[in-house]
């Protein structure tokens, strides 16, 4: 496959995860909004949100005051924002565009119609669209784009490194969501398992679409350490950490195996799943969970960035 066609796949899946993920944030600050304030932290003034999405400095620059309809419109409408849905879902379309030869009817039919359905929320008069329907709008329409990805492409070279990009970026955004909870949602350590510390765990979960698959996993009491070894350690849940990098890993396994090589990509993801698979989350919270999620997020970005280099700007031979 030519780097040309590998690498809009490629970004197209990652541009797909990431709109998801941006409606899973504005979700998580729009059920702590209603939250009571109690105040000493970012919660009620949406920072946290920009600071996770790592867009706050440009909001300051274009917008006045952190309220919620400003933060909405940037993370979900604005153009000059590339991590609000309309960019994410306009670049997934365009690199989709480009190779649309290389992806089937249904996956190209579905992109295309997101895009589409989007235009028409742009020329919808903003205080007729609820925050609900937007984010619950985003996941049904990147569910079923990955969807179409299963069940229609063939597993070539080009299915892989789509599900390496979903992975690559799956990883990054479960760590982010994570970062948001403890390190910038919890106003102050006093507040450690108190009701407002399980409300904003359940909060999260719901979020990532885990609460239930997490009660059956773990049932009874509900603790940080259970829910932090949930998203980050449990292969069986397809967003945690672990989960994520044994994705990313299959695929580039797969896609050194079809180029008969065994490249720096892959010994990369292998020394991030060695790590993870060793882990246990008391050794986590013993290095602090923020350290933790930012190590591991260099960590994954310096992965993407070995894929780029190795697959994506010339294949291998």
């Amino acid at each position: 496959m030519l780097s040309r066609t590998a690498n809009h796949l490629y970004w197209m899946a990652r541009y797909i995860e990431r709109a998801e993920t941006t409606a899973r944030l504005l979700e998580v600050g729009g059920r702590n909004a209603l939250m009571p304030d109690i105040g000493g932290g970012f919660r009620n003034d949406w920072e946290a949100i920009l600071q996770a999405n790592g867009t706050l400095e440009m909001f300051n620059d274009k917008y006045s005051d952190a309220v919620q309809r400003n933060i909405e419109t940037f993370l979900f409408f604005d153009a000059d924002n590339p991590s609000s849905v309309l960019s994410c879902m306009n670049m997934a379309r365009e690199n989709a565009r480009v190779v649309r030869t290389a992806l089937t009817s249904s996956v190209w039919d579905a992109i295309n119609g997101a895009f589409q359905e989007l235009k028409q929320f742009q020329r919808t008069e903003r205080s007729k669209l609820e925050l609900s329907d937007l984010t619950e709008w985003t996941l049904r329409s990147t569910a079923l784009i990955r969807g179409c990805i299963e069940t229609t492409q063939l597993r070539s070279d080009g299915y892989h490194f789509m599900g390496t990009g979903f992975g690559i970026e799956r990883g990054d955004n479960t760590s982010r969501l994570l970062d948001v909870k403890y390190y910038v949602l919890l106003p102050n350590v006093s507040y450690i398992g108190s009701g407002l510390d399980q409300s904003q765990w359940v909060t999260l979960l719901r979020s990532m679409s885990a609460h239930r698959a997490f009660n059956w996993t773990y049932p009874g009491e509900l603790s940080a350490a259970k829910i932090a070894d949930f998203l980050i350690l449990n292969r069986m849940f397809p967003r945690s950490l672990l989960s994520a990098i044994s994705q990313t890993s299959g695929h580039l396994d797969h896609i050194g195996r079809v180029y008969g090589s065994v490249t720096p990509a892959q010994t990369k993801v292998h020394e991030i799943l060695s790590e993870l698979a060793e882990a246990q989350v008391k050794d986590i919270f013993d290095e602090g969970l923020h350290e933790f999620l930012m190590r591991f997020m260099r960590q994954n970005g310096e992965l993407a960035h070995t894929v780029q280099e190795t697959y994506l700007q010339g294949m291998p031979t």
